[in-house]
Order: C-alpha cells, then structure tokens, then sequence
C-alpha cells in the first residue's frame, strides 16, 4: 500500500502556536513529537516507509523535511496552492498510478491523534483487503463516544456487514446540531467520518472522471506531463483553473461503491484547543497546564507559556495560550472561534502575528 499524508493545512485554530511557516501540523500540541511525526511513526507500521508520500505546499516544504529527517524528499509531492481535498487526493492519486498502475493508496490527515496501535493496523489491513480485490471507495468510521457537533458521520447497516467490520455506507452526515447528534447516537446507525479512505489509484480516478470531470480532465494533462521537463509549468497551470472541492462532497457523497471499515482504536481529529484539553491529562483541579504557570484557584482550564511566566487567579474554563509575542485567552467553548480571529487579523493586515 502507498500511504499519503495530507500535510498542507495551516492550523488556524491553534493560533497562536500554530504559524504559516509552522502550522498545528509541524508542532508538539498533543505531546513531544509533532502531529506530523506521529502520523509517520504510525503509518511506518503499516506499510513500506518508501511507500510513504507527503503533499503539501511549497512554503512548507523545507520544514517538513527538517521535521522528518528519514523521509524521502523524492516522496515529498508540492500542490501549487490549496485547494481542499479532492484535488490533492486527485493529484497524488495520479502521480503514483502512473508510477505503478496497480496502486493502492491510503489517503490519511497529518494532524490526528490515533491511539491502540494494533486496532488502527488490523482496521488498515481490513480496509486494504477489500479495496485490493474491488472497485471500492472505502473509508474508516469511528464509534462515537458522545454527541460531538464538531464531526462528519456515516451512516452505516450494522446489521449487514460485507466482510467483518466492513459495511456498506447509507449516507454521509455534516456536522450536527446537539439534537440531531444525540439521535444518530441513540440509532445506532452511525459513525464519526474519519478522514481517512483507502481505494486503488484506478478506483479514485474512475470516480473523479465521474463526478468531477473537469478536475480529471486537467489530472489526465498533468499526468502527461510527469517526468518531462514542463512538468511544473503544466501542473501550475493546471491548478490555477481547478476548483476547491473536499473529497466527501465532490466524490464520497454521490459514489454508489462506498465502503466503511467500523475502527475500534481512539481516534481525534485534535480540530480545536479545546479538543487538546479534552485529551490531555489534567492536574487535581482539572487544569492541562503547560510551561511557566502559576495559579490560583484556577479550574478546568487549559494554560500554555514556555518563556514568560502566565499567572491566574479566580478563573475556569479558558484557554490561555502564550506563544511567539502574542496572547490569546478564549472560554473553551469558544475555542472553534480562533479560526475567526485569524481571518480577521488577515482581513486588517496584521500579517505579522501570523
């Protein structure tokens, strides 16, 4: 299996820590590796490190390879710009296919935290089995813990598994309400959307070709170019008239032929700085404390300051974040916010906190 890490998002919910030059990806928000680093570690498990391709843009290039000295610059794949999912699946889809037309490929995020090792593998080795042997779409749900708002589901039959945690998939859920959440838990029908998929490279390409013909159009121009010298010039072309499309709405959404592996290992997406606090350890007064911290009756509050001293007294549920000359403190529920106050620093040309 060829396993892809999609490494070019830029993290804006973890601002301050996450940078452009830096971003959520390339930094230590769960624990002492990066989420990149992790991710790597994870997949050499599961398949051939010199199996393993990164994509990412150009501007993260250098610091991708500095974080990772045993990857294989040749396996690192640079889009011209972001363009959400389908196009950087489609791309690098296309580039291992037509290096080896029998491919199959692992699509999975550079910035999720998966533990039980050994689930995580047997789900893999589940999925990959049946895409090699099909014309199968196949991605991995989770089962849901609680009624998160903040993931995508699947709908599943569990009654009708095709091979043993492999079912049929009904329909792909946005993200819901509290209400809505509480009823696909109490159904029993649905999954958290993972993210990840698996799908032989001529099996991704059929289905592009299908539902997103124009993007397969400029793959097939791309692909002709691979190896030439005209290579980059193509492929910016190319790209500046692709649209940005996720995969789940340009293809998973509309396919007939979508599979779901049902994981049993933990799983998040770490999509916010309240999610870090959810997962990390907390002290006797429920606090992930992180760095120089001083507090006072302080609770379930999530403080991060490696060079200057952060002192509380009297508060709970923040997150205090203290990194690269700036400050944010936001209530914990309000965490999903900090992607707002980065656009708005963008919008007013504050690039210089970014």
């Amino acid at each position: 299996m060829y396993a892809v890490i999609m490494a070019g998002g830029i993290g804006k919910r973890f601002w301050p820590r996450s940078r452009r030059n830096r971003p959520k990806q390339l930094i230590d928000i769960v624990g002492s590796a990066s989420m990149l680093q992790l991710t790597w570690e994870r997949l050499k498990l599961v398949t051939d490190p010199r199996k393993i391709y990164i994509v990412a843009g150009q501007d993260l290039a250098k610091a991708i390879l500095e974080n990772l000295p045993d990857f294989s610059e040749k396996n690192l794949i640079i889009e011209p710009s972001g363009k959400n999912t389908a196009p950087c699946i489609g791309l690098t889809a296309t580039i291992i296919h037509e290096k080896d037309p029998n491919a199959v490929m692992g699509v999975f995020p550079s910035d999720h935290l998966i533990q039980n090792q050994t689930e995580f593998k047997q789900a893999i080795d589940e999925g990959l089995r049946y895409a090699r042997d099909h014309v199968a779409l196949v991605t991995f749900g989770i089962h849901p813990t609680r009624p998160a708002t903040g993931y995508g589901y699947i709908q599943y039959d569990p009654r009708n598994p095709v091979q043993d945690t492999l079912f049929r998939v009904k329909t792909f859920a946005e993200k819901p309400n509290i209400e809505t959440a509480r009823r696909f838990l109490a159904s029993g029908e649905f999954l958290w959307n993972s993210g990840m998929f698996i799908w032989k490279t001529s099996s991704i390409l059929s289905a592009l070709k299908m539902f997103l013909p124009e993007l397969h159009e400029s793959l097939q121009l791309i692909s002709r170019s691979i190896g030439q010298r005209n290579y980059n010039a193509v492929l910016k072309q190319e790209w500046a008239t692709i649209s940005s499309t996720s995969i789940d709405y340009g293809v998973m959404e509309k396919a007939k032929n979508v599979f779901v592996v049902k994981g049993q290992f933990d799983w998040s997406d770490v999509g916010s700085w309240d999610s870090v606090f959810e997962i990390k350890d907390k002290d006797a007064n429920g606090n992930v404390l992180t760095g120089k911290i001083m507090t006072l009756d302080t609770t379930n509050c999530l403080i991060h300051s490696r060079r200057d001293l952060v002192a509380t007294i009297g508060v709970k549920d923040l997150i205090i974040i203290k990194s690269k000359g700036a400050l944010l403190i936001v209530s914990r529920h309000d965490s999903e916010r900090v992607k707002e106050l980065v656009d708005e620093l963008e919008r007013t040309g504050q690039t210089e906190h970014l």
